[in-house]
C-alpha cells in the first residue's frame, strides 16, 4: 500500500514534460480593478451644485461685501473678539473646577454633600443660561447692598456686566462639567481604587493620582465640545450689556445701518474661533487615546492623502 504522505514514481512529472524541463511559468499577478462608486460621484455633483446655488444667491443679495471685508479687522470687532475669548476661557476654568468638586461631592458617601451637589446640578442644568444671566443682572432688585461682613458695597457696583457674564456662564458650565467628570470617574474600574487603598494611598490621593488621570480619556472629548458650545453661548451676554463680539457688531450695525454686514462679520469670527479650537480638541483627544486604541485614527491630512490617492496613483490597478 502506498503511503499517503510519500509520492510514488507514478506521481512524479515525466522527465520530458514541460515541468520536468524547468519551463514552468507562474501565473500572472492579479490586477484588482477598483469598483466604480457612481453614487458617490452623483451625490458629490449634487452637493457642489447646491453649494454653488447658495453662493450665487448670496452674491446676488443686497449685501455690501466690501463693507464686510473692511469690518473684519475693525478695532472694535477685534476687541470684542478678545473679550469673547476672555469670558469663554475664564468661564470654562470656573466650570472645570466646579465640575470636579461637585462630581466628587455627588459620588461621596456623605448624604449632605451628595444632596447639595445634586441640587446645584439640578438647578443650573434645568434653567436656561439666558434666564440665569438675567437673574444675576437684576440681583440688585432683591439685594440692593452686598454685605458680607468683611466687605460691603452697592450691588449694582459689584454686578458689573463682566461679573454677570462670568458668573452666569461659569456656574452654568460647572453643572454640565460635573456630570461629564462624574461619568469619567465612574468609567474607571473599581479595582484601581481598591489596589491603591491596598498600597496605603488615601482616598484623596487615589482620586488625584489614579482615578482622574485614567478618567481623562472619557472627560476630554465632551469637555472640548462643551468649550466650543460655550464659545458660541457667550453671545448671550450681549443681553447684559457686556461688549463681546456680537455686542460690538450690533453697536457698529446700529450706527452704520450695515446690520447684515456686521452680523456676517461676527459669524466669520465665530466660525474661525470654533474651527481653531476644534483642531486643538482633535489632537488632545488623539493624545489621550494612545493607551486605549491599538491604532490611532488617521489625522485629517492623512485622510486627505488617502482620498486623493486614487486620483494621483495608478488608475489601472493596485499601486505597488
Amino acid at each position: 500500500m502506498t503511503d499517503k504522505f510519500h509520492k510514488t514514481p507514478a506521481d512524479e512529472p515525466p522527465a520530458d514534460s514541460a515541468v520536468g524541463k524547468g519551463a514552468y511559468t507562474p501565473p500572472e499577478q492579479i490586477k484588482a480593478i477598483p469598483v466604480r462608486h457612481w453614487g458617490r460621484w452623483v451625490s458629490g455633483v449634487v452637493v457642489v451644485a447646491l453649494l454653488g446655488t447658495l453662493a450665487y444667491s448670496f452674491s446676488q443679495g443686497d449685501v455690501t461685501w466690501g463693507t464686510v471685508g473692511d469690518l473684519i479687522f475693525d478695532d472694535r470687532i477685534v476687541a470684542g473678539m478678545g473679550r469673547t475669548l476672555l469670558i469663554s476661557v475664564l468661564s470654562m476654568l470656573i466650570g472645570l473646577v466646579l465640575g470636579v468638586v461637585f462630581a466628587v461631592m455627588r459620588l461621596s458617601k456623605n448624604p449632605v454633600t451628595g444632596a447639595v451637589a445634586w441640587l446645584y446640578i439640578w438647578f443650573f442644568r434645568g434653567t436656561p443660561v439666558y434666564v440665569q444671566l438675567l437673574l444675576w443682572f437684576n440681583l440688585a432688585l432683591i439685594f440692593p447692598v452686598l454685605n458680607l461682613g468683611f466687605y460691603k458695597d452697592e450691588m449694582v457696583d459689584v454686578m458689573t456686566p463682566f461679573m454677570v457674564a462670568l458668573l452666569g456662564l461659569g456656574l452654568n458650565e460647572g453643572a454640565y462639567m460635573a456630570e461629564i467628570v462624574r461619568a469619567g470617574i465612574q468609567s474607571v474600574d473599581e479595582g484601581q481604587s481598591e489596589a491603591s487603598h491596598a498600597l496605603g494611598m488615601s482616598s484623596g490621593k487615589t482620586m488625584r493620582r489614579v482615578v482622574l488621570p485614567q478618567a481623562m480619556r472619557v472627560i476630554v472629548p465632551p469637555t472640548g465640545n462643551e468649550f466650543i458650545n460655550l464659545l458660541k453661548t457667550s453671545s448671550l451676554v450681549s443681553a447684559v450689556q457686556y461688549t463681546e463680539l456680537l455686542r460690538a457688531a450690533q453697536n457698529i450695525g446700529s450706527t452704520s445701518f450695515a446690520i447684515m454686514e456686521t452680523l456676517l462679520v461676527a459669524s466669520v469670527w465665530y466660525l474661525a474661533l470654533t474651527s481653531v479650537f476644534s483642531v486643538g480638541q482633535y489632537y488632545v483627544e488623539r493624545y489621550y487615546a494612545r493607551g486605549s486604541l491599538r491604532q490611532l485614527p488617521p489625522t485629517p491630512w492623512q485622510r486627505v492623502k488617502k482620498n486623493l490617492l486614487p486620483f494621483i496613483g495608478n488608475r489601472g490597478g493596485v499601486r505597488a
